[in-house]
Parts: structure tokens; sequence; C-alpha cells
């Protein structure tokens, strides 16, 4: 199996075009997607993998058909002598050999009752092996997971009855051969039930701003300003995340306490900051130790794993609009089409240089949207660059702070803060394309209004000061 209709087209000789008109009559047939897409290629829908091995027969027989078969000589026999190998004992079955008991050993009755006794634990780890199974068989005997059995396998992960051993094979193998929607939306129905987020009582949430930043992100989180612009406004916003590798370790707290964005230890207190200042940020720690240990198996595998594939959509306060950043293309469909399972009403996925929603309006790209539950993507043209500065005698944070502050003049990064705003603005609304423009001018003078703000509250420190 190609994973790919043009590798398909081209191992058989024929165009793209009359592959995908072929592929199309075989689903019209059949009434069946017959491929489902992942993150990484094309995979086969259970019925597909059933009819591949009845295809290989019938291949088989016609090709077999077509030549002569080759006949042995009348009267010869078969020579043991010339055999490359011993000959094979025949030997009876396991379950029909005589048991052989040593002295005060228990019988076998009593073995299996202990076997059964062993606990959940055991009986979970063969659960998990057979989803392992499932999707680690090899071409032809393997099959994506569905989403109950995505969600129940991760689970099993989270509840800490799994072995480490079956951790790595089940996130490697699904990671080699790409997630489906399916299998995502399972994961994260899994870390959501996880976390008992429904079990607290939860404040009314209005946006949900993943920001898993990738271990090699050196780039200042201009996000956090224009989230924290929003929030001035009176929108409430969840903003959870990873602040990535060794070098960039403690960069968003840091950030965020620069400009008082409170940094929270729980769901909680999260839900307490947000309706005292209408923003927070979670570390995923905070949410959960099992789900920040396996976010941080990045540096044992040095690749992502689906667990950075569903942090993103995890949304654990249950906000009703969700705004991501998706670095590679191939995900951010696959990020729209498992929010559509999971039954987000207000999505956008970002194409982004980091895992965190910022916008990049200094070069064309393409916005995946959900608007009631409902795909389509938006166009957004690349705009002129405005010029930028090197640091001169600050450190990066302080010149983060800068612009924030009003200190520093940067348009550059203004352009960027506005331009993600408006994303979210439109996303929080959930309104049509057409009205991205009018987000964008209520996003420049929501920038302007912070501006007067902090001029205002700087002067009455001055003021303070000198009485």
């Amino acid at each position: 199996m190609e994973g790919s209709v043009n590798r398909a087209a081209e191992r058989l000789g024929m165009s793209t075009p009359a592959m995908s008109r072929l592929l199309g009559q075989i689903r019209e047939a059949y009434d069946d997607p017959i491929f489902i897409r992942s993150s990484r290629r094309l995979i086969p829908t259970p019925f597909a993998e059933s009819m591949r091995q009845r295809l290989r027969a019938l291949a088989a027989e016609a090709e077999a058909l077509s030549r002569p078969q080759d006949k042995a000589p009348v009267g010869t026999t078969a020579d043991p002598s010339s055999w490359s190998g011993s000959p094979v004992i025949d030997a009876a079955p396991l379950t029909a050999r005589p048991s052989i008991l040593l002295e005060g050993e228990p019988p076998p009755e009593a073995f299996a009752r202990k076997l059964a006794s062993l606990g959940k634990a055991e009986d979970t780890r063969k659960r998990l092996a057979k989803h392992i199974a499932t999707i680690g068989a090899g071409i032809g005997h393997s099959r994506p997971l569905t989403a109950g059995e995505a969600e129940d396998a991760f689970s099993i992960i989270l509840q800490g009855e799994a072995d480490p051993v079956q951790i790595g094979a089940l996130l490697s193998v699904m990671n080699f051969r790409g997630e489906t929607a399916a299998e995502l939306a399972g994961l994260v129905r899994a870390a959501r039930s996880h976390l008992g987020a429904s079990d607290c009582e939860m404040s009314r949430i209005d946006l949900d701003w993943p920001a898993y930043i990738s271990p090699k992100s050196r780039r200042m989180p201009w996000f956090l300003q224009a989230a924290l612009l929003l929030a001035q406004a009176g929108h409430r916003i969840l903003i959870h995340g990873l602040d990535g590798g060794d070098g960039t370790r403690g960069k968003l707290v840091s950030a965020a306490g620069a400009i008082g964005i409170p940094t929270c230890a729980s769901l909680a207190s999260a839900t307490e900051a947000i309706d005292a200042q209408g923003i927070a940020y979670l570390p995923v720690a905070a949410m959960s130790s099992q789900l920040h240990r396996l976010h941080m198996l990045y540096g044992l595998f040095e690749t992502r794993s689906p667990v950075n594939s569903l942090m993103p959509l995890l949304n654990p306060l249950d906000a009703p609009a969700i705004v991501m950043g998706v670095v590679r293309p191939a995900y951010r469909e696959l990020h729209c089409d498992a929010g559509a399972l999971l039954g987000c009403n207000n999505l956008a996925v970002m194409g982004a240089s980091r895992d965190a929603a910022e916008a990049t309006p200094f070069r064309s790209s393409t916005l995946l949207r959900l608007v009631g539950g409902h795909a389509e993507s938006l166009f957004l043209p690349a705009s002129p660059e405005p010029m930028s500065y090197p640091l001169t005698g600050m450190t990066s944070l302080e010149y983060w702070q800068g612009v924030w502050n009003g200190t520093v003049r940067d348009e550059r990064a203004t352009d960027i803060i506005a331009a993600t705003a408006s994303i979210a603005l439109l996303t929080l609304t959930g309104a049509d394309a057409d009205r991205l423009e009018e987000c964008r001018t209520v996003a420049r003078k929501l920038w302007e209004r912070r501006r007067k703000d902090v001029s205002q509250s700087t002067h009455s420190c001055r003021d303070e000061a000198a009485l």
C-alpha cells in the first residue's frame, strides 16, 4: 500500500486523475471511503483491510492460472535426504498434552483461579496489548484504532496501569503510521476524562488558547500580548501549555508574569484567576503530572508523539471556541477533522512556526476553521513587513515587555499582535470570514487603548512616587 494516490498511480502506470476516478468508482461501488486521511498518508479503512487478503488470493490464483504448472516426473518421490533442515517432529498441541505437575503444585483449576485473581492491572495490560497489535501487526494485518479503542488505550496509560514498554510501543507505532482524526479524538477524550474538569465547578470560559512551544523555538511569545488584549476587552481566556526544552523552560511563565498574566497551579486556581482578571496561564504540569511526563518523552524519542498532537485540542475548561497553531501542514487538517468529531463549534487552526496560535501576517497562509461545527478555509494574503530593529542594551524579555509598556516602538511586533488578536476575535464570535477586516480594526483600537492605559498608569505611578 503506497499511502498516496500519486505514488499508487505511478506504480500502476496510470495518471493521477485516472487513479482518482478509479478510487471514486470503488468508493461508490462499496459505499465505503476505502482510505482515511492520517497526519502522514492515506490509511485503509477496516473494510479495505478485510478486502486486502481476498484480493491478494484472487491475484495469486490468477497468476497461477496464467502459467503452466511444474510437474514432477511420474514415479518419483520426495527424498528426505535432500532436505536442507531436520525433519519436523509431529508433536501434539499443548492443549492436548497431559499435565505434568510437580509435587505440591496446585491443580490446573486452582492455578487458573490464581491467574484470574492477579487483578485489574494484568487485565488492562492485556487489553492495551490488543490495541497495540491492532495498529502494529504490519501491512495487511493492522488497521487504525477506532475513537473508542484509542480512548481506552490512552486511559490505561493515564491511569498508570500500562507497562513502560507498551507506552513507547503504542506512541511510536501510531506516530510512525500517522494518527487518524478518530484516534486523535479518542486520545483527547481520555485526557479530558483523566483531568476530571467536569467534576469541579467551572466558570464560563470564552476562549481556549493552547501554547505548547517547540523545544527548538527561540522566538518571543507575542501571542501572550494578543491574548491579554482580548482579556482586557472582557473576554475570558485560558492559556495552557508547556515552555519547551531546557533552553526555553520558564519563558512563558516569565513573559506572562511580566505583563500581569497569572500563572496558576491547578484548574481550580485558574478558574479563580479568570474570574478576577479574565485570563490565566496554566502549565501542563499543573493540570496533570502524567500528561506532563508523557509530553516530555520528546527528549527520549527526539521526535513528536501523539501526545503532542492531542494537547492543542485538550480544552480543559470546555470553552466554546479554540484558537491553536499547528506547525506541520498535514496536521492542520487532522486537527480540524478531530475537532469536528469532538463537537467543537468554533475552532481556528493557524499555520505557525510553533505550536501556539500566533499569526504570521508577512507571508500568505490559509486559516482552517470550524464555524458552527462546519469546516471552511480562509486565505490570508501577506502584508508588507515593517523594518525590524535589533535589541540595544536590553534582554529579549525586557524588549518584549517594553513593547507592551510602550517604551519600545516595534511596528513589526505590533502587526503580529494585532493580526493574532483579530483571528482570535473572529473565532470567538464565530463570525463569517468577511468580517475579518472588522476584527482587525477592533484589534488595532484595543492596542491603542492599551497604550493609553499603560501611559496613564505610568504617569500615576510617577505622581505617587513624587508625593
